[in-house]
Formats: C-alpha cells, sequence, structure tokens
C-alpha cells in the first residue's frame, strides 16, 4: 500500500487515487507524467520519485498550504521536558480542508 492511501486511512481530510498511468493516458498527459510515481497534491503541486517518508509527508503538507513547523532545538542541561506553546514550545496548527494526493 502506497504512503499516500496509508496517510487517507489515517485522516478524513486526505484522500488518495492511484492510478495506472498506461491505462489512463489522458490523465497521464493531462498531469504531465514522464516519470513514476508522480504524485500530485491539490491539482496545484507535484513531484516525481520515490523519496523517503519524512520527506513525503513535508512535500505534500507543502504542497497543500499547511505550514511546517521547525523542529525544536535540542534540550539543554539534561533535561527533555517538552514546553509548552505559552513557554516558547511549537505548537502544530491545526489542518485546514482536505488535501488529494493522486499518484501514478
Amino acid at each position: 500500500m502506497s504512503l499516500a492511501n496509508r496517510m487517507a486511512l489515517a485522516s478524513p481530510q486526505i484522500r488518495a487515487i492511484c492510478v495506472e498511468a498506461n491505462e489512463f493516458p489522458y490523465l497521464s498527459n493531462q498531469f504531465r507524467v514522464r516519470g513514476v510515481p508522480h504524485t500530485v497534491i491539490n491539482r496545484k503541486a507535484s513531484f516525481v520519485g520515490a523519496i523517503p517518508e519524512p520527506d513525503f509527508v513535508a512535500a505534500v503538507l507543502e504542497g497543500a498550504g499547511v505550514p511546517t513547523p521547525l523542529p525544536d532545538p535540542p534540550p539543554q542541561g539534561g533535561r527533555e521536558a517538552e514546553a509548552s506553546p505559552a513557554q516558547g514550545g511549537t505548537e502544530i496548527p491545526a489542518r485546514g480542508p482536505s488535501t488529494d494526493i493522486s499518484a501514478s
């Protein structure tokens, strides 16, 4: 199962559609597929190739226009307690409208 499909199973805000590029040439032409996998996000952004899972997720979020927080710096002084947003920690933003992911 593709990562796009797993993301769709994990969130009702994501839909994933996998299309066989050779069986649907009109879609391949419409999305200018020149290599596979060719991933399209909300018909606005796309990328080609198999990439590591963290990079895939980051590319999908970026393509969907979801701001991604920068990772927190490593804790200093041996303390590993997480800071709340009020204490300067990172708050993960709420997701907006659903995201469509198409892969061929």
